[in-house]
């Protein structure tokens, strides 16, 4: 037998016994199936602010509907508060962190640059079976990593996936500048991914889309490989938050719009069918106009930003928290969530709530 027609048999015979080996993998969506939220106990009012920079209660309350923020104590980081939320997530579910596959962090604030406040998690957890990653995409982060989530449930790789939204905000928040600490607090929020069951419908459409022309307008400067860290870099405060408020909040307002009414049209959907809308908590304002733009009365958007301010990663699934509290989601209403953060990022995903 000639050399080649070996070769080919070998090929042949590799080839049968993968096929034999591979399995179909049934499709099928991702649905939430739980949700946990943590948030450190400290708080701090904007009365706590008014002793820190030159505002007030009144100003802060008029633009952008805080009230109070929590932030946590030295020596707390993001993969702590993720863990609080998971734990709170898997109870409620009455299951076991070994039973989870993947976990999925969504922040910009990680405990540190590497290892991935995933791996942290997954350790601290004792998700024994589970890999991880990150997800940045600031306050888009949750937004995303639910569609990254979903995407293993659909192809039947996995079964249980944690989707997690943390920052600790107060740790890049320069209490120096009212024009930033007044906005942001620390929370994590965490959702467990399954597979629907017949007659569910769960995660239906998304549209995702980025602009990264806008990137410096909302940024930390300093502490990547542009600009490392150093005396001078730390002297002239660039591992802050450094925002363009002007411009920042006009995209948002157009933007928050333009997604949700576009993944609602794409679905025959309109703003009146929503049972409730839960959107990314910046600025109150932002929030009222888009809902008004799309029809929805105030008692259909789940607004708590007047008692966690903007916790970034955290905001949207604090927000399912709330609504959950306050009873105001039940199984088979359609949610639209939404999205705007710096890259710029903007987000939408709607969604039939299962449980």
């Amino acid at each position: 037998m000639l050399n080649k027609d070996i070769h080919a048999l070998y090929i042949g015979a590799e080839e049968s016994q993968l096929n034999l080996q591979l399995k179909p993998r049934v499709s099928s969506r991702a649905k939430i199936s739980s949700v946990g939220t943590y948030v450190p106990p400290r708080v701090l009012t904007n009365a706590d602010m008014e002793r820190m920079v030159e505002t007030n209660d009144q100003w802060i309350m008029e633009r952008t509907g805080i009230r109070e923020r929590h932030v946590v104590d030295a020596g707390v980081a993001t993969s702590d508060m993720a863990v609080e939320a998971a734990k709170v997530c898997l109870a409620k579910r009455g299951i076991d962190a070994s039973e989870i596959d993947c976990i999925i962090v969504g922040t910009v604030t990680p405990d540190m640059l590497f290892p991935a406040t995933a791996c942290l998690v997954q350790n601290k957890l004792g998700a024994t079976k589970a890999w991880g990653f990150d997800l940045s995409a600031a306050c888009s982060a949750f937004t995303y990593a639910l569609q990254v989530g979903s995407q293993f449930i659909q192809t039947g790789t996995h079964k249980k996936v944690l989707v997690i939204g943390a920052d600790t905000m107060s740790s890049i928040v320069d209490y120096t500048d009212r024009t930033t600490c007044i906005l942001f607090g620390d929370g994590a929020g965490c959702v467990l991914l399954e597979p629907c069951e017949e007659g569910e419908v769960g995660l239906i459409d998304f549209y995702h889309e980025v602009d990264g022309s806008g990137g410096s307008a909302l940024c930390m400067p300093a502490g990547g490989s542009l600009h490392p860290p150093s005396a001078e870099t730390v002297a002239n405060r660039q591992h802050f938050i450094k925002q363009e408020g002007q411009t920042v909040y006009k995209f948002a307002v157009r933007k928050m719009m333009e997604a949700s009414e576009r993944v609602l049209q794409a679905n025959g959907v309109l703003g009146s069918d929503l049972a409730a809308f839960i959107p990314h908590q910046a600025n109150k304002r932002i929030i009222l106009a888009t809902a008004e733009r799309l029809g929805l009365s105030e008692d259909r958007v789940v607004i708590n930003i007047d008692r966690y301010g903007n916790t970034t990663g955290g905001t949207i699934p604090l927000a399912m928290g709330t609504a959950l509290e306050e009873k105001r989601l039940k199984k088979g209403d359609l949610v639209l969530l939404a999205s705007v953060g710096a890259g710029f990022t903007v987000g939408a995903t709607l969604l039939r709530w299962e449980f």
